[in-house]
């Protein structure tokens, strides 16, 4: 037996799901990469941070509804993103599904999503992950424990992600800001937390969370002092993720 197979046969199982597709996205990212570069005053700071090979958690803060497009184009490795279930109807959800992307139901604990995730770390590739599980003012003032309990199945190493500029302040939550912005990719010093065999009490896992909130917090306030180009602040008062 493979040491591979031995992982995804780890609780929770993962062996019986399908490896994510990928192979689209892969020349949806060279398209978009040169069309924000050209359309934002971008620039992307420490990507010899980004591990190019293995497991990885990305925990980008999370301003707006650019965020996740501009990452996926722009990141060092493709990026299979977790986003609610909401989005992914009709031809657009189509669309979502074969470039690698996991719905997500946030209404209830979705397993599948949460094996999915595991999947696809455990197949050795990156996993972007909003730790702070919604647009607002992204200090990771707030920390859901997902990312923990993630990175505790796994292993994986966590890369902590600063954005800036993709909301303006007082700007919507779902817009864009407006071509020419300013904004700032920064990548953080990747870290690891210890993996823990089931079963996994909450209580270790929320302990775990509030560590990796506190290297999430400290990486976005360096970046800011490096940048001087300062968050956002409070989303305005009709975001849809409420």
């Amino acid at each position: 037996m493979t040491a591979e197979l031995t992982r995804h046969e780890d609780l929770p199982r993962t062996d019986d799901l399908p490896p994510l597709p990928y192979r689209l996205a892969l020349p949806m990212r060279y398209i978009a990469r040169p069309y924000f570069r050209h359309k934002y005053n971008l620039t992307i700071h420490h990507e010899d941070r980004f591990p190019r090979t293995g497991p990885l958690l990305m925990t980008p803060n999370h301003l707006s509804l650019l965020d996740a497009p501009l990452l996926g184009a722009m990141a060092p490795r493709m990026l299979h993103q977790l986003g609610k279930v909401e989005v992914f109807g009709g031809v657009q959800g189509k669309f979502l599904h074969r470039i690698g992307q996991i719905p997500v139901d946030r209404s209830s604990y979705d397993m599948l999503a949460v094996r999915k995730s595991i999947k696809v770390l455990r197949d050795g590739r990156v996993l972007n992950i909003y730790p702070e599980g919604t647009r607002g003012p992204g200090d990771f003032s707030r920390i859901r424990i997902g990312v923990a309990y993630l990175a505790m199945v796994t292993g994986a190493p966590i890369l902590p992600v600063a954005l800036m500029g993709t909301r303006l302040p007082a700007g919507s939550v779902e817009g864009h800001p407006p071509a020419g912005s300013r904004i700032d990719i920064v990548y953080g010093e990747p870290f690891s937390v210890d993996r823990v065999p089931f079963p996994r009490r909450h209580t270790d896992v929320q302990a775990v969370a509030d560590h990796i909130g506190d290297v999430l917090r400290a990486h976005v306030k360096a970046a800011v002092e490096e940048t001087g180009h300062p968050l956002p602040g409070w989303r305005d008062q009709k975001d849809p993720d409420d």
